[in-house]
């Protein structure tokens, strides 16, 4: 009976031996993210390039600092954060965001004509960029888009309104 009871506290201490020795190893490992994957509240960075439908690089940051962000916050446009939702770690995807998803439709009221003296010299002529405060002290950047005599045509729409957006985006990391 005794080396029965011997044989059993050897096999018992080398099984726990394994499992300890187990457990350390793991514990050295990094852990995956598993499970994780981008949803309201989450805390989300991306890398991406922005395209319009020429194949024009509008804007990317790939490369650079990362774009962070709450996930449903209304932190980025509409379509893109609806397109991540569900989204892992170093997944990508191309997303296509219309114009109603994206900075809006163009909107005729946001053109505007002025005075070419209310405006700075500087200013006098296409494509320059001017700014103004609404009553409510909202700041409005609009472009230059037309000299008439002593009139100027703004347009406060946002540069991409109208447009559809290819994005071709990687999630780097949620949290």
């Amino acid at each position: 009976m005794t080396d029965v009871r011997t044989a059993l506290g050897v096999f018992l201490s080398s099984l726990l031996l394994v499992a300890v020795s187990a457990n350390a190893v793991y514990a050295g490992t990094p852990k995956v993210k598993e499970g994780i994957i981008v949803a309201p509240g989450k805390k989300v960075s991306i890398e991406y390039t922005l395209t319009l439908g020429d194949k024009q690089v509008v804007d990317t940051n790939v490369g650079k600092q990362p774009l962070t962000f709450v996930q449903g916050a209304k932190e980025i446009i509409p379509g893109l954060d609806k397109a991540l939702i569900g989204m892992k770690t170093g997944e990508s995807k191309h997303v296509t965001v219309k114009p109603e998803e994206g900075y809006g439709p163009v909107r005729k009221e946001a053109v505007v004509e002025a005075g070419k003296s209310q405006l700075p010299p500087d200013a006098w002529k296409v494509g320059s960029q001017v700014q103004t405060r609404t009553p409510a002290g909202q700041t409005l950047r609009g472009t230059v888009t037309k000299i008439s005599g002593d009139k100027a045509t703004i347009d406060f729409n946002h540069p991409l309104a109208g447009k559809t957006l290819f994005f071709d985006v990687k999630v780097l990391d949620i949290k």
